[in-house]
Order: C-alpha cells, then sequence, then structure tokens
C-alpha cells in the first residue's frame, strides 16, 4: 500500500468518480422507500429523511479523507491494518466483500418485482432480471474501471434526469395540506421511519476501494463526495417532499411513488415507469459495490486475507478479473438459493446491513486514530461515531451474521498462518 505521493496514478476521472459515489449511495430503496416511510411518520418522516442527509455527510467526509490520504485497492481494509492490524482488516475485508453476493441479488431482486409489475411474466420475469443484472454487471467490470466509470456516468446523469424529472413535472400538483397532520402517528414514529431508511444512505465505504484508480486521489477524492453528498441529499429530499406533498394520503398506499409521480405530471403507465427507475437504480448500485469490492478481493489476496490466486489485479489500472468472477459465481449461488427457497429480497437486504454497519464501525474508529489531531477531518470522524453507535443500535440482531463473518475471517488468517509456517 502506498500513499497518495507515490501511488501510481490511475484513470478516474473527478466526473467519474463522482457519478460512482452517486450510484453507490443513490439506491434502490428510493423507489419504494419514500412511501413507506410517509406510512409510518406521515409527513413527519421529511425529518427523518433530512436527519439522515446531515449524518451521511460527516460519515461521507470521514471516509473521503481516508481516501485521500491511504489510496489503495484495500479501502476501508487498509485503514483498519494501518490502524488495528492484519486481523481487523480480514475482518472489515471479509464483511465488505461478502457482502456484495447478499446485496446484489438482493437488489436485483427488488428490481424484477418491478419489470413483473410493468410488463407481466410473474415469477418467470422477476428471476429472469435478476440473472441478468447478476451476468450483466460483473461483465461490465470486466471491461476495467475506465469502462465502469463511463457506464457510470451515463446512468448517473439518467437517474438525475428521472428524478428531477418526478419531482419537477409533478409539483404543479402539489398540495401544502397534505402536510398536515405534520405527525399523524406522532413525533416518536420519526425513529423507526429513520430505521428504515438507513438503506438508502449506505455506499459512501464502497468506492474507498477504488481511490487508487483516481487521476488525483488527494484532490478528487474530497471533491467527489462532496459533490455527491449534496446531489444525493437534495434528490432524496425532493422525491420525498414530491411523494407527500403530491399523492398525499395515496403515498401510504402506493409501492411505486416515482412512477406515480411521473404519471400525474406526464401521464401514462406508473408501473412501466417505475421499472425503468428501477432497472436504472439497481445497475448503478450494483455497478459501483462490484467495482470496489472486486479491487477489495484482489487486495486482501495481495495482504493474505484471500487465496493468493485472486491476488492478481490490486494494483491501479489493472482488472481483477479473477476476484470479479469469484463474486459472479457467489451472487448467483445466492440467486439460486433464493430462487429455491422463494426467499424475498428483505432477508438479504437486512443480513447486508449488519455487515455494512461492521464496516462503518471499523472504518470510522480507524479513521479517529489515523487521522491527524485537531483536523476537521478527525471532527467529522468523531461526529460519524456517534452516528455509527446509532445505526448498529438499529441492525440489531442481524448483527449476528455479521459476528459469523469475522469469525471465518479470523479462522482463515489462522489456518493461512500455520500453513505458511509449515511451508519451508
Amino acid at each position: 500500500m502506498t500513499d497518495a505521493t507515490t501511488q501510481p496514478a490511475g484513470r478516474l476521472s473527478l466526473g467519474q468518480g463522482t457519478a460512482l459515489y452517486v450510484g453507490a449511495v443513490l439506491a434502490t430503496g428510493v423507489i419504494a422507500l419514500p412511501a413507506l416511510a410517509a406510512d409510518v411518520a406521515g409527513p413527519a418522516s421529511l425529518l427523518a429523511w433530512l436527519g439522515l442527509a446531515v449524518v451521511s455527510a460527516p460519515l461521507a467526509a470521514t471516509f473521503a479523507a481516508l481516501g485521500a490520504r491511504y489510496p489503495d485497492a484495500g479501502g476501508v481494509a487498509t485503514y483498519a491494518r494501518l490502524a488495528f492490524g492484519d486481523k481487523a482488516a480480514a475482518v472489515v475485508g471479509w464483511c465488505f466483500y461478502l457482502s456484495v453476493p447478499v446485496g446484489g441479488p438482493a437488489a436485483a431482486l427488488w428490481a424484477g418485482s418491478y419489470v413483473e409489475a410493468g410488463i407481466g411474466g410473474g415469477q418467470t420475469t422477476v428471476l429472469a432480471t435478476m440473472m441478468v443484472l447478476l451476468v450483466a454487471v460483473p461483465a461490465t467490470n470486466a471491461f476495467g474501471i475506465q469502462v465502469t466509470g463511463r457506464v457510470q456516468i451515463a446512468l448517473a446523469a439518467l437517474l438525475t434526469v428521472f428524478l428531477v424529472g418526478a419531482v419537477a413535472l409533478s409539483l404543479p400538483h402539489a398540495d401544502l395540506g397534505n402536510l398536515q397532520p405534520f405527525a399523524p402517528h406522532g413525533w416518536q414514529a420519526i425513529g423507526p421511519a429513520a430505521a428504515l431508511l438507513v438503506w438508502s444512505f449506505v455506499g459512501w465505504e464502497a468506492v474507498t476501494h477504488l481511490t487508487a484508480e483516481f487521476r488525483n486521489p488527494a484532490r478528487d477524492v474530497p471533491r467527489a463526495t462532496a459533490i455527491a453528498v449534496v446531489v444525493v441529499g437534495v434528490l432524496y429530499l425532493s422525491v420525498a417532499f414530491a411523494t407527500i406533498t403530491v399523492l398525499g394520503e395515496g403515498a401510504a398506499e402506493t409501492g411505486a411513488p416515482l412512477g406515480d409521480l411521473l404519471a400525474i405530471g406526464l401521464g401514462g403507465n406508473s408501473r412501466i415507469l417505475a421499472a425503468v427507475a428501477a432497472l436504472l437504480l439497481s445497475f448503478g448500485a450494483m455497478n459501483a459495490y462490484y467495482a470496489g469490492a472486486s479491487k477489495l478481493g484482489a487486495a486482501l489476496a495481495r495482504d493474505g486475507s484471500l487465496p493468493g490466486w485472486l491476488a492478481q489485479g490490486s494494483a491501479a489500472g489493472e482488472i481483477p478479473r479473477r476476484s470479479l468472477a469469484l463474486l459472479c459465481t457467489m451472487s448467483i449461488t445466492t440467486a439460486l438459493i433464493v430462487m429455491a427457497a422463494g426467499i424475498g429480497p428483505s432477508p438479504l437486504v437486512l443480513l447486508t446491513t449488519g455487515l455494512f454497519v461492521t464496516v462503518y464501525a471499523v472504518g470510522v474508529a480507524a479513521a479517529v486514530k489515523l487521522l491527524p489531531r485537531g483536523s476537521k477531518a478527525r471532527r467529522a470522524a468523531l461526529v460519524a461515531q456517534g452516528a455509527v453507535v446509532v445505526l448498529l443500535l438499529m441492525a440489531g440482531p442481524y448483527l449476528v451474521w455479521a459476528l459469523l463473518v469475522t469469525a471465518a475471517a479470523l479462522l482463515y488468517r489462522h489456518l493461512a498462518g500455520r500453513g505458511a509456517q509449515r511451508r519451508p
């Protein structure tokens, strides 16, 4: 691992990096969560959206500061190694790496449900959509980070146009009277609504594994993060506000608020529009995560936390095709299990959230230790620690999965160490 002054020049531009951040954080939850949060807390759910947008800023700033200071394919695993040693790096690396083969099928399954609602075809359409996404996303990444970055810019532009269009076209039909009563289920309902929305604000850690791919990490990583924080926050709050003021009481009953907003503004089949949104959002989020995780897998292998044959592609500019192939294989295996067992996306999402929260907890703790005392970045990390404590409480029993992954990572390190000692 090298610092920002000796790291070979990467290929990601500021625009491509910003698009990767936007794609990673602007998750599939925006398709349905504004309506679900409104069902839980009514118009007061807007405060939950605002609170999480504010809380995400110090988290994003923390990971941006680490990425600019220590650009490496290991991302959060590298920060954990520098702060706490190899075992901590293995744990956080495994938690992030294994979150993708679980979270990827969840996002793809969610998108498949919207496609089925738009064109019909039953479960066959759902599963076919899921499998297409699980193959198409790794295939895109197999062409290298420049192709991934260009695809992500196109996706980010389409998503921004789609979301801005949905809001702008529907707002003339808004009725501020729909904001009353503001808290029909009491102010205490804001907490459960915020817990529901956490899924929409994870992702700032995903692009840390690609910071070495930036042309100028020290300059561009903080800039890309800052732009993404503003873009994501404005888009989320705009969609949530339009959902409540335009759809009114119907906001709590719709499963496709974006489609309904566009249907009101333009007319047409809202389910088809929602299916398009689901595909764009799912591909964008999955594209960013598979790109970051594949680089992480190669870095973990380079550092002895995964089998050495996966290490190919860990350096800046290289394509980690072996790691990417393993991710694709594990994702398809998860999808086949989902198909056989008839599992929906919710359990997969919650298991993934438990792993993400663990990554955040270790990453922020590493930032507090590594970043210079008295710096703005370290102060942001201290604020982020408080946010992570809240996220840990929200994750609750789903942290058990993270504990199992932790045990597996430590066991691998132990066995790999014993094997190395036996070799001459």
